[in-house]
């Protein structure tokens, strides 16, 4: 049985579970964080069978991609600790890093931003703002804001399209990151304009 077919099996017996909620928390948090399992793939067909809980299947998504979010940030923050003087002298220099964490505190904000939209891993993202000491309530906002777009973004198609919205998001996927992420880059662009 292929991951498909198995994530495809899950989802049906997630559906009627009293545990659907916590479920779909803890699932997000795990992708965010060590887990690379396909989240939409299980979102939408859930999505789509519990239109009653549509918004909170968004939010318990995002929610859950948030503690896996401040999971990231705190290894990268204590870990880095640990052993960020070898990983700066084995991997590049003290002055780099010193240039990579100036540019962090002035727009990591679009950086997480990004990540949190792109296809890029965003373990990337939550690494980098806890090795940096990234402001952890600029990063919460810049996850929650690019969660936010992904989960609810789901949460409107399948609202909108209904059972059409999984063939739907297969065809446009693709076009709609592209072209969010084309967005924000814009935006931060025209941010450092200003």
């Amino acid at each position: 049985m292929g991951i498909s077919a198995r994530l495809k099996e899950r989802t049906r017996k997630l559906k009627n579970s009293e545990n659907m909620l916590s479920g779909v928390t803890i699932a997000s948090m795990l992708e965010s964080t060590i887990v690379p399992i396909p989240l939409e793939a299980v979102l939408v067909p859930l999505m789509q069978v519990r239109r009653d809980k549509l918004w909170l299947i968004a939010l318990m998504a995002t929610l859950g991609c948030l503690l896996g979010a401040i999971i990231g940030y705190g290894i990268g923050y204590f870990l880095f600790d640990l052993l960020g003087d070898w990983v700066i002298e084995t991997f590049s220099d003290q002055q780099q890093f010193e240039m990579v964490k100036e540019k962090m505190q002035n727009q990591g904000f679009w950086f997480v931003l990004t990540l949190g939209i792109a296809p890029i891993p965003f373990q990337i993202a939550m690494l980098a703002a806890g090795a940096t000491k990234y402001s952890i309530f600029m990063f919460v906002l810049a996850t929650v804001i690019a969660r936010s777009i992904r989960y609810f973004g789901l949460a409107i198609v399948v609202y909108v399209a209904g059972n059409q919205a999984e063939a739907l998001i297969r065809q446009y996927k693709t076009a709609a990151i592209a072209t969010l992420t084309a967005l924000v880059l814009l935006l931060w662009y025209l941010s450092t304009l200003f």
